[in-house]
């Protein structure tokens, strides 16, 4: 029996129109949809792809929102082990991730488990959500010579990356909202700043000034700071 491989598939920040053709292909075909579960209830890849997977055999994968590295191995290693156990069986498995399985996942720590242990691994790309986010603001990220940093702004202090010269995206930022807002203000950049939560979903909130916005926009939220002549 030949063994079967497993797809790493983007699918996109929210909307499943912005789904690539090659993601539901994919899924079409696959045997298993492995379906991250950060134990919350809500499955946000799973949302976006349901009308392509119905009556498929969905695969939970537990990837805990901690930050004990050894937890994250212990889950990691488990995912890993159901999905190779599937791929021995000859199975496609399509493990969807929203965005892209490049940028900020945690996919990848099951796809260098799955290529080291000698299964065929594939990584299928999706639209970013910074990309989605500058869409709908209805701007570029970055023109002619600017520069473009993105910056996960949950896990560290992000003040060292305002001086760089460079157009920001801060992903993630999640709880740090207010502190972020703060830092920006401080370093002169809050005018400058837009932000998009849930960008493409039903939750969506645009805020073209981010010094406007609430307090609490959840997890999906994206801030842009732009300080090219295009700012």
């Amino acid at each position: 029996m030949n063994r079967g491989i497993l797809y790493g598939l983007g699918v996109g920040p929210g909307d499943p129109e912005l789904l690539t053709l090659k993601a539901v292909r994919l899924l079409k075909e696959a045997d298993v949809i492995a379906v991250p579960d950060k134990g919350s209830g809500e499955k946000t890849a799973l949302n976006i792809v349901k009308e392509y997977v119905e009556g498929k055999t969905l695969l939970p994968c537990v990837t805990p929102m901690v930050r004990d590295q050894k937890v994250l191995d212990q889950s990691h290693d488990q995912i890993a082990d159901s999905i190779c156990a599937l791929l021995e069986e000859g199975k496609t498995v399509a493990f969807i991730t929203l965005g892209d399985p490049t940028v900020y996942s945690t996919y990848m720590y099951i796809h260098r488990r799955v290529l080291e242990r000698g299964y065929e691994a594939v990584l299928v790309p999706g639209v970013t959500s910074f990309c989605a986010v500058a869409a709908r603001l209805n701007t570029s990220l970055c023109e002619q010579s600017d520069r473009l940093l993105i910056v996960p702004a949950s896990h560290k202090d992000v003040g060292d990356c305002l001086g760089v010269d460079a157009n920001l995206v801060f992903m993630k930022a999640g709880k740090e909202i207010g502190a972020l807002k703060e830092t920006l203000r401080a370093h002169g950049l809050l005018d400058r700043a837009s932000l998009v939560a849930n960008c493409g979903m039903d939750s969506e909130q645009v805020w073209p000034r981010f010094a406007e916005m609430p307090e609490d926009t959840g997890y999906f939220s994206v801030v842009i700071v732009k300080k090219g002549e295009d700012a």
